[in-house]
C-alpha cells in the first residue's frame, strides 16, 4: 500500500499565519513529520484522533528542524503515545535547551530574549531526540519508505524526508505561502541554495513544505534561485 498523506495544518502564535505538519499512515502504523507548536495541540489531537492514530500506532516522529513551530508537541506526543522522535543532531540542542538559535548565527539580543515568552516553548517542551538522523538514512524500519535528506539553510540541521514515490517533506527550506520558493528566514543563504540545487538533481514529484500549499517540484524550477 502507498504511503497515505494527512497535511495537518495548524495555528502560529498571535495569528502570525499557519504551520503544516504531516500524518502519514502506512502499513505498519503512522509516522508524524513535525508537530507544530504548543498553541496548536488541542486541534493536532483532534486531527490525529480522526485520523485513526491512536496510542500504539504512532511508530515516530520525524523533526524537520528545531524550530518551535515545529518541534512544540513532540515530547507531548512522546508521553502520549509512547513513541520516538528522530531529528539532526545539529538542531537537537535546539529542543534540549528551548533556545532556537543553539548552532546559529547570533540573533539581536532584544528577539533572543522576547521569542522565548511570545512562543510559549516553555521547560516541559524541551526534550532529547531518540534518535539522531543523518544523510541518507532509512526510514524502512518504521513502515515508511522514505531516505533523510540534509539540507541546511534555514538552519544548519535542517532535514528533507525523501519518500520511495517521490514525495518530498521540506520543513522550511521551501515555503509556498504565495509562491513557491526558498523560504525568506535563512541562517546560512549559501547553504540554502546548495541544497535547492541537491534537490534539483533528485527524483521529486510533490513537495510538501513547513508553511504554505504542497506543490509541484517543477513549478519551483522556474521561481526560485
Amino acid at each position: 500500500m502507498r504511503a497515505r498523506i494527512h497535511p495537518i495544518r495548524l495555528p502560529l502564535p498571535f495569528h502570525l499565519g499557519s504551520v503544516n505538519s504531516y500524518l502519514i499512515s502506512t502499513n505498519a502504523g503512522y509516522v508524524l513529520v513535525d508537530t507544530g507548536g504548543s498553541n496548536g495541540r488541542k486541534e493536532l489531537l483532534r486531527t490525529l484522533e480522526n485520523a485513526g492514530c491512536k496510542p500504539g500506532l504512532l511508530k515516530l516522529m520525524v523533526i524537520t528542524h528545531g524550530d518551535f513551530d515545529h518541534t512544540g508537541n513532540a515530547a507531548y506526543l512522546r508521553r502520549l503515545y509512547n513513541c520516538q522522535i528522530a531529528m539532526h543532531s545539529d538542531d537537537a540542542g535546539m529542543a534540549e535547551r528551548g533556545d532556537m538559535f543553539v548552532n546559529r548565527k547570533k540573533p539581536n539580543p532584544v528577539i533572543r530574549a522576547l521569542l522565548p515568552v511570545l512562543t510559549g516553548f516553555g521547560r516541559s517542551e524541551r526534550f532529547k531526540p531518540d534518535l539522531l538522523l543523518e544523510d541518507g538514512d532509512d526510514l524502512s524500519a518504521y513502515g515508511f519508505e522514505a531516505r533523510v535528506l540534509s539540507i541546511p539553510g534555514h538552519s544548519k540541521g535542517s532535514i528533507g524526508i525523501l519518500t520511495a514515490t517521490g514525495e518530498l517533506f521540506c520543513g522550511d527550506l521551501l515555503e509556498n505561502r504565495r509562491r513557491p520558493t526558498l523560504h525568506s528566514l535563512m541562517d546560512d543563504p549559501t547553504a540554502a541554495k546548495a541544497s535547492l540545487q541537491k534537490l534539483r538533481n533528485l527524483r521529486i514529484g510533490m513537495v510538501y513544505p513547513g508553511h504554505g500549499e504542497p506543490f509541484p517540484m517543477d513549478v519551483l524550477e522556474g521561481s526560485a534561485s
